[in-house]
């Protein structure tokens, strides 16, 4: 089984965090969708008969601003072209003030089966420091309706905003609770390079949070959406029973995607040991126009090698709180054997609280989700 992700570069405005690629300028949706459906059959005719597609998400970018035509045109592209027959999700992130009834009521008739809500915070002042186009208000709304028309969604929230009392994110949590959400993504502010958050930092106009404040809001996410029946199934994600994205989950498992649309990429892999990834312009314009001439968009392309390949393997499988990373898995299909190899590494974060081994499987403690990056970094190479 493998994943479709389609990247939709549209916004209204730019969030003070973000570092996708977007444009807030260029809006002709028409355009975009012909050159999705180009890219969409030229990697279907190399593609389509290789796997079944199992989920398919529409990611940005904003892909709320898209009209419902334009989805409809690109979801029947993806059908024209791949086997959807074992299609289990179907996912298009929405800001809270495209959440209007009757686009929700459309987007269900297209097969969207699970919707990614970006609230981010229910409190005006946050909203305003991250330039949300939504306020608290049209949040609240959002979950309201979107809840009211489907039943598999998430909720993302965002933690450790400068100055944030730790009274607003306990209340964030509490507040999407309430109002019945199955699924939180929950994420830490991060300072990205080249974004307007960046510049604040460097000029002295913002203090990021402490390290130190950043895992007391982390930990505390964590005990408090697992008391209340969540099931931390990623370092990031919580769920109600039987409502993981099993979208995300396949990243975590290695599983083949492609990526169509500006920026967007791809992996494949043909044996255990050989994979390519590659990647798309970032560039609207230059998008389109190579597709109108029937070229691919391509920016980068690479052969991944045998240690590239179990590194990243390794990176992703700690990711899942509840999977780890198979030790078994490592040594056949990437000829890593692990409990060898990284024996030293091991003990020592295993008595440093931060990871556990069970079934010959590694594990992430809640203190090791803290700093999983840093974890994963110890155990690769």
């Amino acid at each position: 089984m493998a994943g479709i992700y389609v990247h939709v570069p549209f916004c209204t405005q730019r969030c003070v965090y973000c570092d996708f690629y977007f444009t807030t300028t260029q809006h002709n949706y028409g355009v975009f969708s012909r050159a999705l459906e180009a890219e969409i059959e030229s990697y279907g005719n190399e593609f389509g008969d290789k796997e079944p597609i199992d989920t398919l998400y529409f990611g940005g970018g904003t892909p709320s601003l898209l009209p419902l035509d334009d989805l409809a045109r690109i979801i029947s592209a993806v059908n024209d072209h791949f086997d959807l027959s074992a299609v289990q999700e179907v996912t298009l992130e929405m800001n809270p003030e495209e959440a209007k009834p009757a686009y929700l009521r459309g987007l269900k008739d297209l097969g969207i089966t699970r919707l990614s809500l970006g609230v981010q915070s229910f409190f005006d002042e946050d909203l305003r420091f991250m330039n949300r186009v939504h306020d608290a208000a049209q949040a609240e709304a959002a979950v309201e309706a979107v809840g009211s028309v489907f039943d598999s969604f998430t909720v993302d929230l965002i933690f450790g905003l400068p100055d944030q009392p730790f009274e607003y994110w306990g209340a964030n949590l509490e507040k999407a609770i309430r109002l019945g959400a199955p699924h939180f993504s929950t994420y830490s502010l991060t300072v990205e390079e080249k974004t307007p958050l960046a510049k604040q930092v460097l000029r002295g106009l913002v203090e990021p949070a402490t390290d130190d404040t950043m895992r007391d809001r982390f930990l505390f996410t964590m005990e408090y959406l697992t008391e209340r029946g969540y099931d931390h199934y990623e370092v990031c994600s919580f769920a109600k029973a039987d409502e993981r994205s099993i979208h995300n989950q396949n990243y975590w498992r290695h599983r083949n995607y492609l990526g169509f649309g500006p920026s967007a990429h791809s992996f494949w892999k043909t044996t255990r040991s050989k994979a390519h990834r590659w990647s798309n312009v970032s560039n609207l314009k230059r998008y389109n126009g190579l597709l109108q001439q029937r070229a691919l968009p391509l920016e980068e392309r690479e052969q991944l090698t045998p240690t590239a390949l179990s590194d990243e393997f390794i990176y992703l499988a700690l990711r899942s709180m509840t999977e780890g990373l198979d030790l078994d898995r490592l040594e056949a299909d990437y000829g890593v054997d692990m409990l060898t190899e990284k024996r030293s590494e091991l003990a020592e974060l295993e008595q440093n609280g931060l990871l556990t081994l069970r079934n010959n499987r590694i594990l992430l403690t809640r203190e090791g989700a803290v700093v999983a990056d840093a974890v994963a970094l110890e155990l690769v190479g």
